[in-house]
């Protein structure tokens, strides 16, 4: 740390290397908090997780029992132990709550004020934040799995919405109505994702085996079919063709920058394809538990290098590194099946919930303090003068032989054997010798000359 501190201050690296170093060492030392404790409101599973991207402050969560919470994760009390307070909630005497599961959540992506939510009931409902009544609804003709509306979307306000019907319907805020249907799968649509990078590029999961991109502009729509084998399977195989798994996918995420896309299938598998020419990375994640059958709810990390995925494994949460698959760690704490999990870009903190009812949270691990003897090391060296023996009192004699910052003109970011601070310099340990000599010599003499 404190060399990327001092090579940040010199100006001979990239102010962002800190910060995706620390966050990178933040993520890695994740560990469930037991000093903090989120509110217990579901009386069943908890589905669906979100934190609003504005503030990072405040975070919904859907249950099995058609309840909506609003938590705020600011802990006011500035005590180590505190518990994160539901603020309001859509609870079961609400005239306007889901009558079934709720299976998506999500805050406005520009405003706080609003936020949307879709459950079994064939239901998307968008909400005032500050009264807590929908503003719009949206009725389908089936269950509905998943919705998401674009975070980097200026020219549109479109919701895509994937129901147990074939067909991806998008609902325009503005219109208040289903402005474009997607018509290309050919069983339920469980997952669906805009692409953080393009603000018309929407990406889609099915229970046909399918992932497809989309361009909601062109009139075809539908850009590339993900293929698992990169077209190399042969035709002749009895195999379906273009299928990005051989099970049901019920999982989509983008990597932060857009520029690849995470598939998770009830084959057990994950996969990572680049979003821009639809080709498998063919990188191996090894087995990914997967026994949902609906839509499963993972993320991944931002400002990380290397970037993390986070993904419910049964009971656990497995922890990936994106580009090589490898496993880093399994997060232990839930007593059931997850099936959600968000993560805090700001402190690189992670929430989760699970069929056990409760919202855990995972944090960064502090550091441990510095030992005694590695901290002398760093200690300010000085010259003193004793005037009863006159003799010159070195400290901090253990620093390599290099040139130390002592005042804002010395250019210079490495411990020194010596600071001679009595001018307000630096000098080498050459430089130290020829200057102690003579002032030895005036010390030692000059008071044996005043008192003759």
């Amino acid at each position: 740390m404190l060399a990327f501190i001092s090579a940040r201050q010199a100006g001979l690296d990239d102010p962002l290397r800190l910060r995706r170093a620390e966050s990178t060492r933040r993520v890695l030392s994740l560990e469930l908090n037991k000093d903090r404790d989120v509110e217990r409101i579901h009386g069943s599973g908890v589905n669906t997780l979100d934190i609003e991207p504005v503030e990072g402050r405040y975070m919904l969560s859907g249950g099995s029992d058609g309840v909506i919470v609003l938590y705020d994760l600011e802990n006011f009390s500035r005590k180590p132990c505190y518990t994160c307070k539901a603020i309001c909630s859509v609870g079961r005497s609400h005239p306007d709550v889901h009558k079934f599961s709720v299976e998506t959540v999500q805050w406005y992506p520009r405003d706080t004020g609003i936020f949307t939510s879709s459950s079994f009931d064939k239901t998307l409902k968008i909400w005032d934040t500050n009264t807590l009544q929908p503003a719009d609804v949206f009725n389908f003709e089936g269950t509905v799995y998943s919705h998401h509306m674009s975070p980097v979307a200026t020219k549109h306000c479109l919701i895509a919405v994937g129901t147990k019907s074939p067909k991806v319907q998008l609902c325009d805020l503005k219109s208040g109505s289903c402005s474009q249907i997607l018509q290309g799968h050919r069983q339920e649509v469980l997952a669906v994702a805009w692409s953080p990078r393009y603000e018309y590029v929407l990406a889609t999961a099915s229970a046909d085996s399918r992932v497809k991109l989309w361009d909601v502009r062109r009139a075809s729509g539908c850009l590339i079919t993900l293929d698992q084998y990169n077209g190399e399977k042969s035709k002749a195989s009895s195999e379906a063709a273009n299928t990005a798994h051989n099970g049901r996918v019920n999982g989509l995420c983008f990597t932060s920058d857009g520029l690849h896309l995470l598939t998770i299938g009830t084959d057990d598998r994950m996969r990572l394809w680049n979003s821009s020419s639809g080709e498998n990375t063919l990188v191996n994640y090894g087995k990914v538990c997967n026994e949902s059958r609906k839509g499963l709810k993972f993320t991944t990390s931002t400002g990380c290098d290397p970037e993390f995925a986070f993904v419910p494994y049964d009971s656990t949460i497995a922890v990936y590194t994106i580009y090589s698959g490898e496993l880093i760690t399994m997060l232990r704490g839930h007593y059931n099946t997850v099936d959600c999990c968000v993560f805090q870009t700001n402190f690189q903190e992670l929430y989760s919930g699970s069929k056990d009812c409760n919202i855990l949270a995972w944090v960064p691990a502090l550091r441990e303090p510095m030992p005694d003897e590695d901290a002398a090391k760093f200690q300010q060296p000085s010259i003193d003068y004793d005037s009863d023996t006159h003799w010159l009192l070195f400290s901090c004699l253990q620093f390599p032989v290099t040139v130390k910052r002592c005042s804002t003109a010395c250019a210079s970011h490495t411990p020194s054997p010596v600071c001679c601070q009595i001018f307000c310099h630096c000098y080498s340990s050459s430089q130290v010798v020829v200057f102690i000599i003579p002032l030895l010599f005036f010390l030692l003499y000059v008071p044996v000359f005043l008192d003759s």
